[in-house]
């Protein structure tokens, strides 16, 4: 998927995402939709502030961002087969400090998104690995019923609320804030695919086996 299409399903995602959650499920009253705000400026001026979701040491010699949507397979592979190894050996010794950025292809990985981040940055990581843990189980049939109902139940086995994870994500301002700053973020790292990962802000596109990640990190530490 190139640079264009990936803004463009943000902006597709915003336009979809907005009153369909509650409505579609009988759960309350229709919401306006969502509009797709004029600039990233415009979205956060006065408005929520969407921070990075970020874990390990701020002084570690190598930084990792992880741009990545909850609705890819090659993230959920990266995430089963690399993340636990990675956290494990890297940033949980103070080696690497990690930044994950959403990506939103569509309004699904806009709603995933909104359920994480639901959680608080305390439990973020953990609502995450829930989401890419059972990704074919919650996308399921790809209606938009089965998907709202399933991401709904991960919040509530997190820990959620119901009335918690509703006000998560019948918040407007704040989905129109997480696109802006995903187009932002995006475009100026030059993100074209998923997973793409900036390593000492040197660019690494695709699913990769643990053993190659792993090189490209000790390549930056001297090992």
């Amino acid at each position: 998927m190139n640079r264009r299409a990936i803004l463009a399903g943000g902006a597709a995602a915003i336009a979809a995402a907005g009153a369909w959650w509650l409505t579609a499920a009988g759960r309350g009253p229709a919401l306006p939709g969502l509009a797709t705000p004029a600039s990233a400026q415009d979205a956060a001026a006065g408005g929520p502030q969407v921070p990075d979701m970020v874990l390990g040491d701020p002084a570690a010699p190598v930084t990792v961002v992880e741009y990545a949507s909850f609705t890819c397979p090659h993230c959920a592979s990266f995430h089963a087969n690399v993340w636990s190894e990675f956290r494990k050996n890297y940033i949980d010794t103070g080696k690497v400090r990690f930044i994950y950025r959403e990506v939103y292809f569509d309004k699904f990985g806009l709603w995933a998104a909104m359920v994480a981040r639901c959680g608080g940055e305390m439990r973020y990581f953990g609502i995450a690995d829930m989401i890419y843990d059972t990704q074919r189980d919650w996308i399921g049939d790809g209606a938009d019923a089965t998907i709202a109902d399933n991401l709904r139940r991960i919040g509530l086995k997190a820990g959620l609320t119901a009335d918690e994870v509703n006000a998560c994500l019948n918040d407007n301002e704040m989905a129109k804030a997480m696109v802006a700053a995903f187009q932002t973020n995006a475009a100026a790292d030059g993100v074209e695919s998923t997973p793409t990962f900036l390593i000492n802000g040197e660019k690494h596109t695709g699913d990769m086996p643990y053993a190659d990640f792993a090189a490209l990190l000790d390549a930056r530490l001297g090992g």
